[in-house]
């Protein structure tokens, strides 16, 4: 397995620390020692932080935090002041929006083109980790027939998303192209990526309005208790996700992007995962809806699942390849079941879904 090289004498930088995925990179982070800038909205929101603060009395680093916004020029520039490392996680991820210029694209690229400005200005930063997604890569299921070695891996990028089908993967193809024409400009810090297939898995507090906790809460309160569409997805736990946001951070010789996915699954599969600890008390779907009726009905019960997005992922597996990810980070994969059954653990314990 790589070894990590960790200089604990520089603080890091999390972008977009209040956020389901980056609150693990914290945490991670803080039990390595490390003093970490963490950038938010409103740092005297006490509130919101809470539960940054709970982990951080129980681990040797600091914990600082820093106002930033994505959209506003120069705001990220006193958080990454010298800084080794930084992490770049702080970008929307919402499937039903309004205006998906505005509300996916502004913000994920030119919050990601101000983050790197703030890199090139501090000369301390030797590294930078973005938090892409594997929606850089594809837009689609059935893009899969496209690729030269039929999986979704490194080489590939998503070609197939624009601002009216797939506006969030258009968003973080955008962003990506965007970190990298940025790093590539110049030589002082190295860029790293990280590309997570859909994220699942307990958070360090509730979610309510992420995307991973609304999927895990309708199988369970009774929205999907019909059945759910064979849709193919990856799944990568939310705390394998922070490991190898820390690996890409300081494995010496990590480079380039990083499919980071744990398994090559579904939504019937997940459901499956969940049947037999909660499948008596709680309306786990058990069926497997017709392509035809998600045809029919997905639109009125989804505005994301237009009949464009269920012609070309209702049917079509997802298959991609991790092995860069296991061979170059050292990366271990926690079970899809482990992933299923601790996320809706969580749930069950703060009362999101409620026992039939």
């Amino acid at each position: 397995m790589p070894t990590m090289e960790i200089d604990r004498e520089k603080p890091v930088c999390v972008t977009g620390a209040t956020g389901y995925v980056a609150g693990w990179i914290v945490k991670r982070l803080l039990d390595e020692g490390l003093t970490v800038h963490a950038t938010v909205r409103d740092p005297d929101n006490a509130k919101k932080l809470a539960h940054l603060r709970e982990v951080e009395a129980d681990a040797p680093g600091t914990l600082k935090f820093f106002a930033a916004d994505l959209l506003e020029p120069g705001s990220f520039h006193d958080a990454v002041a010298g800084c080794g490392v930084v992490f770049h996680t702080a970008s929307p991820f919402q499937m039903n929006v309004e205006d998906p210029q505005k509300d996916l694209v502004d913000p994920a690229v030119q919050g990601t083109r101000n983050l790197l400005d703030a890199a090139n200005a501090n000369p301390s930063v030797t590294r930078v980790v973005l938090t892409s997604s594997c929606a850089a890569i594809y837009g689609d299921n059935a893009d899969l027939q496209q690729t030269p070695r039929g999986l979704f891996d490194e080489e590939v990028w998503n070609t197939s998303s624009s601002l009216e089908h797939q506006a969030y993967s258009y968003s973080k193809t955008q962003a990506e192209r965007a970190a990298w024409e940025m790093a590539d400009a110049q030589s002082r810090w190295r860029l790293v990526v990280v590309n997570p297939s859909l994220v699942m898995g307990p958070g360090l507090k509730v979610h309510g309005g992420s995307e991973s906790f609304n999927i895990i809460r309708q199988m369970g309160d009774g929205t999907m208790k019909a059945g759910v569409p064979d849709m193919g997805f990856g799944v990568v736990d939310v705390r394998d996700l922070a490991e190898a946001h820390l690996r890409a951070g300081f494995v010496p010789d990590a480079e380039g992007r990083h499919v980071i996915s744990g398994h090559d699954t579904s939504f019937p599969e997940m459901a499956e995962q969940l049947r037999p600890k909660y499948g008596d008390r709680y309306p786990i779907p058990k069926r497997t809806l017709p392509k035809w009726a998600v045809w029919l009905f997905g639109p009125m019960m989804n505005d994301a699942l237009d009949r464009k997005v269920i012609s070309l992922n209702v049917g079509h597996p997802f298959r991609a390849d991790n092995s860069k990810s296991r061979a170059e980070l050292g990366m271990e994969y926690r079970s899809l079941s482990e992933t299923m059954n601790d996320f809706f653990a969580q749930l069950v314990e703060h009362g999101e879904v409620k026992a039939a």
